[in-house]
């Protein structure tokens, strides 16, 4: 009996509901029409990327620029020509500008001082006097050294690249393109650093440079005596009118022989350095166990 009278009251419940909800819909969709009127024209202003990139500008490019600045009152030698030469022969310049790598030795050097200053704080007085401004100089030092690393890396790989390429560059001459057209077909078929260079110098001729200053600013990016003697070879032919692929092909030969003796050399040096840490870690313990029994049998021999 008490569930049948709950039952009709919701239904009469719901009943009431829609009968209200039919009465006043036409009330309802003249008040939406009324403020949807009312609002026309106007937007909603959402966070989208240009509000992001104003907060780049005011706040993180201001920030950087700061800390390049920091950078270059402590080490007044350096001079953003100069980084920006060396992050080209890194092949860092198209992801890093000179102004964030100044900037990077700084927010480095900062960074780490203040983890070491806390964790001397958290650990003794002296140890935060000692560790801080190491941890800061160890910050402000390792760009440089990490950039000085990954140059010598690329023109090593330069110098084992420049064979191929010059092989490639001699027989695309030789089936009938042009010195424009053989980089082209480099850029097509071969990567590497060595390629990427040759690209860019691709690039500065197509749109209107000189070949002979895209090759010097080759040069100047990738500043090894096997791509300066090809550079100026090159050169010599077009203003002498000598044969291209002749040229390559002397060129290939001569620095597939630079190559061989580099690595040569490299293996002349292997004994020396390897001196160093036998010395330091295999004889000290050949030495103990050949020499540590017959301490064993003196001693006891001595007792």
């Amino acid at each position: 009996m008490v569930l049948a009278f709950l039952f009709a009251v919701c239904l009469l419940a719901v009943a009431a509901y829609l009968v209200a909800d039919a009465a006043t819909f036409p009330s309802r969709q003249r008040q939406l029409t009324v403020r949807r009127a009312a609002g026309y024209g106007r937007m909603r202003l959402r966070r989208t990327g240009m509000e992001r990139l104003r907060f780049r500008e005011r706040v993180l490019v201001p920030a950087v620029e700061r800390l390049a600045r920091m950078t270059m009152r402590l080490t007044p030698k350096a001079t953003v020509e100069s980084i920006t030469s060396r992050l080209l022969a890194a092949g860092l310049a198209a992801r890093l500008s000179a102004t964030q790598f100044l900037a990077v030795k700084s927010g480095l050097a900062i960074g780490l001082g203040v983890l070491a200053l806390l964790f001397g704080v958290a650990t003794s007085p002296m140890a935060a006097f000692l560790l801080t401004p190491m941890a800061g100089i160890f910050g402000f030092l390792f760009p440089d050294a990490a950039l000085t690393m990954r140059v010598r890396s690329r023109r090593e790989q330069i110098r084992a690249q420049l064979p191929d390429v010059l092989d490639l560059l001699a027989v695309s001459v030789e089936a009938g393109l042009g010195f424009d057209g053989a980089l082209a077909k480099l850029t097509e078929h071969l990567q590497g650093p060595l390629v990427d260079e040759f690209a860019l110098t691709l690039g500065e001729i197509r749109i209107g440079e000189s070949r002979q200053e895209a090759l010097r600013n080759l040069t100047e990016r990738v500043a090894t005596p096997e791509v300066g003697a090809f550079v100026r070879s090159v050169i010599q032919a077009d203003q002498l009118g000598i044969s291209l692929a002749r040229i390559l092909r002397v060129q290939a030969a001569d620095s597939r022989l630079r190559r061989q003796a580099a690595a040569e050399e490299q293996a002349m040096k292997a004994p020396i350095k390897m001196l160093f840490p036998t010395v330091i870690f295999i004889f000290p313990a050949m030495f103990l166990v050949i020499l540590g029994p017959a301490f064993m049998n003196l001693s006891r021999y001595l007792k």
